[in-house]
């Protein structure tokens, strides 16, 4: 995963002894590394990072009370969130399900872009590219169709993984991903016509109707909480009869939650009822999971939706 996000406090003391909590909180010393992050705190009480970490070793220690009140004291003092406190706190159940913070997702993923290709696919077993490349063949040939399509827009591109699984079969790609770093790095694959900064519904919003003949996400909706709005722009820039293919995690339930890993994972009969409800006929949904955590593969979705 990427290096973990640092927002100085602008107190080189304060700074040195977040530093030295840090090394603690990971050598398992809870409660010393509080309560050196409570020092760096009096010493710069808008401290964003050491409010965040506070909150994760309040909630290792199960004080969920003094955890909350942590992991908002992070948010007031970061309109924006970047250390995405508000996910926390819709983990301890302090809040409802909501969308992530835009800023979160873009400094993850910043941070992310230099070695996003080997932490996913070295360390996490990533699949998820190749799981719509043959959920795709799978739905063409059942339609006897050729697994050709002219135009493709790939949603939450990262580097071009997905691009480079579908690269034979696609004559034009567009790429969106929120982060710029990424767009750097997919980039210089060669692969994409064109590339936005911009996150999924912004990018889609600025096509035409009827513009692509695919449209791919993998691992992407996993930071959508609602996936109406990118449905319903999916439907949208298709042609008839032209696919969507996204990866998604899952659980037993119904509706969405958020994981420990801190991204999205949607039941089943929500996914169904999403697609059907943008007027999406599904072609394909297969329990799949497209990586690992902790050597353990997580529980995912393969979907594929036609336009008609």
């Amino acid at each position: 995963m990427p290096a973990r996000l640092f927002l100085s406090s602008g107190d080189l003391v304060a700074d040195r002894r977040f530093e030295f909590a840090r090394d603690l909180q990971l050598k398992g010393d809870l409660a010393a590394a509080a309560d050196l992050l409570m020092q760096a705190i009096e010493l710069a009480p808008n401290f964003i990072s050491a409010w965040f970490t506070l909150g994760e070793i309040r909630t290792q220690l199960g004080q969920r009370d003094e955890a909350i009140a942590a992991f908002r004291k992070a948010r007031a003092a970061d309109p924006g969130d970047r250390h995405g406190a508000c996910l926390k706190l819709m983990r301890l159940g302090a809040e409802k399900i909501a969308d992530m913070p835009r800023a979160y997702v873009r400094a993850l993923f910043d941070q992310y872009a230099p070695r996003f290709e080997a932490a996913l696919i070295d360390g996490l077993d990533y699949r998820g590219p190749s799981l719509l490349f043959r959920a795709v063949l799978a739905v063409r040939a059942a339609a006897k169709k050729p697994a050709f399509f002219k135009r493709a827009i790939d949603l939450g591109c990262g580097t071009g993984l997905a691009a480079s699984a579908f690269a034979r079969e696609v004559d034009r790609f567009t790429g969106f991903d929120l982060s710029p770093k990424m767009i750097e790095r997919a980039r210089t694959t060669g692969l994409y016509a064109e590339l936005e900064a911009a996150d999924m519904v912004q990018g889609l919003r600025g096509r035409p109707d009827g513009c692509a003949e695919l449209v791919l996400a993998a691992d992407a909706m996993v930071y959508l909480c609602d996936l109406s709005a990118v449905l319903a722009e999916v439907k949208r820039v298709l042609v008839a009869g032209g696919l969507l293919a996204f990866t998604v995690e899952t659980h037993k339930g119904d509706g969405v939650i958020i994981g420990e890993g801190l991204r999205y994972a949607h039941g089943a009969n929500y996914v169904r009822a999403r697609i059907a409800a943008a007027g999406l006929t599904l072609a394909h949904l297969a329990d799949w999971s497209a990586r690992n955590e902790d050597n353990v593969p997580v529980p995912g979705l393969v979907a594929v939706a036609t336009k008609s």
